[in-house]
């Protein structure tokens, strides 16, 4: 399960689809309405969150947001009702992180995509997160 902090415009059509389907099981988890997948580190931002149903509410809008902006039918009803306006804190080096992860994935799978985002600096968020100076989250399971 890969939730990115990244804003969902520098996925690519596999990362898009892939980040989609991982939240909606996110919302399952949450919701508690799965058997598999309750303690997955990903998760654990979203859980300290005042309104974990709200938080992954809020990110899977983000994603829809970005589906419909490709022109993807992305099945908007099957996320929660409710949104959350309180973003959830994460930190620079975890953005870092993320952006070196996914070029590593796009080097292998998408040459486009790869040359798209091989010049990106200062990546943006989704719009659920706010970006704090810090180093990776304890929670990310780094590769190597």
């Amino acid at each position: 399960m890969r939730l990115w902090t990244l804003h969902p415009k520098y996925l690519d059509r596999q990362g898009l689809l892939a980040v989609w389907r991982e939240g909606l099981l996110a919302q399952a988890v949450l919701k508690g309405n799965t058997k598999g997948y309750k303690n997955h580190p990903q998760l654990e931002r979203f859980r300290r969150h005042p309104d974990p149903l709200g938080a992954i509410a809020s990110y899977l809008h983000g994603i829809h947001e970005e589906a419909k902006k490709r022109g993807y039918n992305f099945d908007g009803s099957k996320i929660g009702s409710e949104k959350t306006f309180q973003s959830i804190q994460t930190t620079s080096g975890q953005l870092e992180y993320e952006i070196e992860h996914l070029l590593k994935k796009l080097q292998t799978r998408s040459q486009p995509d790869y040359q798209r985002l091989i010049t990106v600096k200062n990546p943006s968020p989704h719009p659920l997160f706010h970006i704090l100076p810090g180093e990776i989250e304890t929670w990310e399971k780094t590769v190597k």
